[in-house]
């Protein structure tokens, strides 16, 4: 294995609260002083997200309303309010760093009917607030392909529709598809929820900040399809087409909603091909070996069946509970199937190995990575050596050297 690095193209540094204080104006003019304003935010790992939910605070007061802050994450935390509350606290939201409370209620009131007469559930908190702001980022979805992604329209009708709203949507999605059935009880949402605006954040293929835009609830439906649009060109991605086997360090929610983005990792929700020419996105990969869980997942294991092999260490820390929630939820239920588990490393990797249509291991494209949001730096293999050399955005690190492993048959760590 040798390192490489993958150069991306870099953007411009961005003052979140400078943009936030510059575009907050669409939402001042529906401010009145002793407003309840909720302010939802969501279980991903978004760069700088508690830096933008404190500028949004701090605009809301200035204006001389009452803000609160209500967890926007369907049935993530297990779908319960201090399961809910911790995820904000591993991003550094809470009511002591924010200075206002975080409301976690799961209880949920119906908006009414869509146009086919399915109800709309929404939180009661939010019901219950004078108007609602929702934070989050835009990015291409990891369930389906299509203009409008992930991002505040999807917090809004499936975040804020906690569990009640999450199962309904995806229930839905199965029948009508997932763009369509959002864009439907969206409609429900635009018109009798209070919902003022949001933050829409893009990130750069380096996982950082690269737009941060106040929107006024108006506009989101338009602007968030040029938003995933531009997001979608600063996606990061595998620098091969075809990977014999992928180790992947750690998944977990707060790397993506699927623990594992599948539009890095060229595999669907549910389900995928193991032949290359049956297989609908690039960059094909025969196997892949997953060897734990981010802390910030909290036991939520989602993704770890899009894998063929993992750690007996992964599934110790699986929270079982929290995972069926979820993929019962999304109805990916493909998503928490447990692959093969190994005692160690090297036996998965071996076991991989061997699985692949040449067991050769001197011929097999091995390409190692932390997690999907951070493809700048990678451990691959020398069989890769010719595709690096010929990559113009790929450059080695360093020379050739036998996979490291510690006395426990565990890699060593990787090296960013």
């Amino acid at each position: 294995m040798f390192r490489v690095h993958q150069r991306f193209d870099a953007t411009p540094p961005v003052d979140v609260a400078t943009s936030v204080a510059a575009g907050f104006p669409v939402i001042h003019g529906r401010l009145k002083p002793g407003m309840r304003v909720a302010v939802g935010v969501g279980s991903r790992g978004i760069s700088n997200l508690s830096k933008v939910v404190a500028a949004v605070i701090g605009e809301l007061k200035s204006a001389g309303t009452a803000p609160f802050i209500i967890p926007a994450m369907g049935s993530h935390g297990g779908a319960t309010p201090e399961g809910q509350a911790g995820l904000l606290a591993d991003y550094g939201v809470t009511e002591a760093s924010m200075g206002v409370p975080v409301r976690a209620s799961m209880e949920v009131k119906s908006l009414g009917q869509a146009d086919d007469g399915q109800d709309v559930p929404w939180s009661c908190e939010a019901l219950a607030a004078d108007g609602v702001v929702v934070i989050n980022r835009i990015k291409p979805h990891t369930d389906f392909a299509g203009p409008m992604g992930s991002g505040l329209t999807k917090m809004l009708v499936v975040g804020l529709g906690k569990h009640a709203g999450a199962s309904a949507y995806h229930a839905a999605a199965l029948k009508l598809g997932y763009e369509a059935a959002l864009t439907r009880l969206a409609k429900v949402v635009f018109e009798r929820a209070p919902v003022l605006g949001g933050v829409a954040i893009v990130e750069n293929a380096m996982h950082d900040s690269a737009r941060v835009e106040v929107l006024a609830a108006d506009v989101i439906s338009q602007r968030e399809l040029e938003l995933c649009a531009e997001a979608a060109t600063m996606m990061p991605a595998l620098p091969f087409d075809e990977i014999d086997l992928l180790i992947v360090d750690q998944i977990g929610k707060n790397i993506s909603g699927t623990g594992m983005d599948t539009n890095t990792i060229g595999r669907s929700v549910h389900g995928y091909h193991l032949m290359p020419e049956h297989a609908a996105a690039k960059p094909f990969i025969w196997r892949i070996f997953v060897r734990g869980l981010t802390p910030e997942t909290h036991g939520n294991a989602i993704g770890i069946g899009l894998a063929e092999a993992t750690t007996r260490r992964l599934v110790a820390e699986v929270d079982a509970a929290a995972l069926r929630t979820n993929v019962l939820t999304s109805r990916a239920v493909q998503c928490a199937k447990l692959p093969m588990d190994f005692e160690t490393d090297a036996e998965a990797i071996l076991a991989m190995l061997a699985s692949l249509p040449d067991s050769d291991p001197a011929k097999a494209r091995v390409v190692r990575i932390r997690d999907t949001l951070s493809l700048g730096t990678l451990e691959v293999s020398a069989a890769l050596d010719a595709e690096v050399a010929a990559h113009p955005a790929v450059e080695p690190l360093g020379q050739v050297e036998p996979m490291q492993f510690d006395e426990s048959g565990n890699l060593a760590e990787l090296a960013l």
